[in-house]
């Protein structure tokens, strides 16, 4: 049976992959284990011990406390109108992430301020 707080770090090191664009194939050179490894530490189905977190924290280059945020939140109501728990979790928000940092800053920050806008009108 799974732990979830082991489903919690493997859903973080998943969305951190995720966002540097990095592969299961490539963490798990750079950790030097096979990706199918990889992919049990993502789903929670093994634990990852605290060597190993260390080792993926630096291939990903975030401090270990990172897998941890958001933990003690999880299964909390939501303060942000309807925002899913898991938002993380949701393909489509991770590509609008990604596809909001490769926007210029002075354009983004634009953008920012004009959503904000938007979200307090609807």
């Amino acid at each position: 049976m799974t732990h979830p707080v082991d489903v919690h770090v493997g859903k973080r090191v998943r969305h951190r992959r995720w966002l540097v664009g990095m592969t299961q194939q490539q963490l798990a050179e750079r950790v030097g284990i096979k990706f199918q490894q990889i992919q049990k530490y993502e789903t929670g189905a093994n634990r990852i011990s605290a060597s190993r977190l260390w080792d993926i924290a630096d291939a990903l280059d975030v401090q270990v406390s990172f897998f941890f945020e958001g933990l003690e939140a999880e299964g909390a109501a939501s303060g942000g109108g309807n925002v899913p728990a898991d938002v993380m979790g949701d393909k489509e928000a991770l590509d609008l992430i990604r596809s909001y940092y490769a926007i210029p800053e002075n354009q983004r920050r634009r953008l920012f301020e004009l959503a904000r806008v938007l979200s307090d009108v609807a």
